[in-house]
């Protein structure tokens, strides 16, 4: 006869009326050994909106919508791609438990990258705690994790949010979030095992997955481009979108990653190919098909990402490539990147994603809606620039590419002294460094994206194989009302986050704006004010470029010279841009060792 054996910490928790469960936190710090995650789960955060009083996530009776999630795409057992890692939205969400409250335990956690994903939320306030990573030589490195609220956490960094909150007297009208959050780990290092945070204070920090995300090694990012705003598009139901991008560098394969980055539903990808563009809407041979885990499409849950298997095409070096997928479900609204400067095409009914010919485009595109990366073989990795309209080349000639990233792209393929990396234009019309301009949630027709800290994750951390980044930004700060202390405190932060991935930093200077109706002179103060903090090393970059220097009218220092203005004195022009990538030392793109 088998005897059943109780610890301590269960025997406790039945002796004050307490369920097994409510204790399994402590219990399970103390457990000898590393355990996979969902068998740690001791948290319901899913119920069915039949019965809301079945979970308890936030020890008031609050919990996930199950139907909430399913119309999002986020059904039990659904892999989720985010920010560059896969992770499994648990089977048992909405009939069992499926997450645990952080409190040290040991997860069973194997694979070698450069970061670790979380999938969390906090309940009771946001959640914050120190946890250790094991690896298989025995060394450990801590660190530190925040877990947004569940209903009180920013919308511009969640991976979704639902509408309602279930409670046990019914559902409310709440909004309520979940959170893909990344933390560095030591490169090429084999984990073994991750103990969870140890939180303090009175919140709770609810981990539902856990994985390593790959380091990419053999990749380089030879396009991107970073979601802006989620609007309406369309509305498109079977039909084909080719969109045209312009690559850094070229390699002998390619894949495709694609973002449903802030929306509420899923979008379904019904086929998708890729070619060398031979002109308009019109490749250069047949297309190549493109698969996702082996299927001819894909179904990307909202807040989630996929990307395509690679695949053999001979991709050049500067040049545009044609990336087109079906779209057999209605869609009418998507995560668009809204100032592509380059005309793109919609075809007419039907999957046209394999024809050579453009003949089925029949409407065509200003924006680039749900593509937002090309990777290509080999290679020494990228660099990202992260920026604003200018470096989103506002203003410079349409389908020319002329940004002043296209321009440094080409400049390290014309020589041979450093190595020649993918360049990645990250740049967002409008954005800031410290506040959001669209919202992070919901259908706007503001595409000035999440602020700079807000997609340092994303855009630039989870980029391929990225070793630098170029930190561009400020203007529009200062334009609307930021001290100069406030942007040099956000770009110290941006420096901060980047040193502990172990990129290299560069920033640049903000560039003058006067003439232009927001650019008054207290304006341009708090401008030479932020210049001076980094030209000093206030903002602690690795080194600064300075286009200040390069553009400004030496008699009006306040404004652009006018060969390099554009003409609304706020974006320099084809020239001006121009001479913004020939004054970077090239060598300083060199990554730290």
């Amino acid at each position: 006869m088998r005897r059943r054996t109780w610890g301590s910490a269960v025997l406790l928790a039945l002796c004050a009326g307490l369920s097994p469960h409510a204790a399994a936190p402590a219990a399970a710090a103390h457990r000898p050994g590393p355990l996979p995650l969902e068998r740690l789960f001791d948290n319901r955060a899913v119920s069915d909106d039949r019965s809301p009083g079945q979970a308890d996530f936030d020890g008031a009776g609050g919990s996930l919508s199950a139907q909430d999630l399913t119309a999002a795409g986020w059904s039990p057992g659904t892999r989720l791609g985010a920010e560059g890692a896969r992770l499994t939205w648990p089977r048992p969400a909405g009939t069992g438990p499926d997450n645990v409250r952080a409190n040290g335990q040991r997860v069973r956690v194997t694979g070698r990258g450069d970061a670790l994903a979380f999938l969390v939320a906090g309940t009771g306030g946001d959640a914050r705690g120190t946890g250790t990573v094991r690896y298989a030589d025995g060394s450990r490195s801590a660190y530190t994790l925040t877990a947004p609220d569940w209903r009180t956490g920013p919308l511009a960094t969640k991976s979704v949010a639902l509408p309602h909150r279930n409670t046990p007297d019914g559902q409310l009208l709440d909004r309520t979030r979940l959170y893909v959050v990344t933390v560095p780990v030591r490169a090429r290092h084999a984990i073994a095992s991750v103990e969870l945070p140890r939180v303090t204070g009175g919140a709770a920090l609810h981990v539902f997955a856990l994985a390593v995300r790959a380091a990419t090694t053999g990749w380089t990012g030879t396009w991107a481009a970073s979601p802006a705003g989620y609007t309406t598009v369309g509305p498109w139901a079977d039909r084909t979108v080719r969109l045209v991008v312009h690559t850094s560098v070229g390699g002998p394969r390619v894949r495709i990653r694609l973002d449903n980055t802030f929306a509420s539903t899923p979008v379904r990808i019904g086929s998708a190919s890729v070619a060398v563009r031979e002109a308009g809407a019109a490749a250069r041979g047949k297309p190549v098909p493109l698969t996702f885990g082996g299927a001819a499409g894909a179904r990307l849950p909202a807040g989630s990402q996929a990307y395509s298997d690679p695949v053999g095409l001979r991709v050049p070096a500067d040049g545009d490539l044609l990336v087109s997928f079906h779209l057999p479900e209605p869609v009418t609204a998507a995560p668009v990147h809204s100032q592509a400067l380059q005309t793109s095409y919609v075809s007419g009914p039907g999957d046209h994603a394999a024809e050579a010919a453009g003949a089925a485009y029949t409407s065509t595109l200003s924006y680039w809606p749900l593509l937002t990366g090309v990777d290509v073989a080999g290679g020494p990795g990228s660099v990202v620039v992260l920026g604003d309209s200018i470096t989103d080349g506002v203003r410079s000639t349409p389908d020319a590419n002329r940004r002043w990233p296209n321009v440094l792209a080409r400049r390290l393929l014309a020589q041979s002294a450093v190595p020649r990396y993918g360049v990645l234009d990250a740049g967002i019309s409008a954005n800031r460094v410290l506040a959001d301009r669209y919202p992070g949630d919901g259908i706007s027709t503001d595409t000035g994206g999440v602020s700079a800290l807000h997609r340092l994750d994303r855009d630039v951390f989870a980029a391929t194989s990225a070793r630098t980044v170029v930190v561009f930004l400020g203007v529009n700060d200062v334009r609307w009302g930021a001290s100069a202390e406030q942007v040099g405190a956000g770009l110290r932060e941006i420096a901060g986050r980047a040193h502990a991935r172990g990129l290299r930093v560069l920033g640049a200077t903000i560039t003058p704006c006067g003439g232009e109706a927001l650019c008054t002179a207290a304006v341009d103060a708090e401008r030479v004010a932020v210049n001076g903090l980094l030209r000093g090393g206030g903002a602690g970059f690795d080194g600064v470029f300075d286009f200040d220097a390069v553009v400004r009218d030496p008699a009006r220092p306040e404004r652009m010279r006018v060969e390099f203005d554009s003409g609304d004195h706020l974006h320099p022009g084809d020239a001006g841009l121009a001479a913004l990538a020939a004054s970077i030392q090239l060598s300083t793109l060199i990554p730290r060792a």
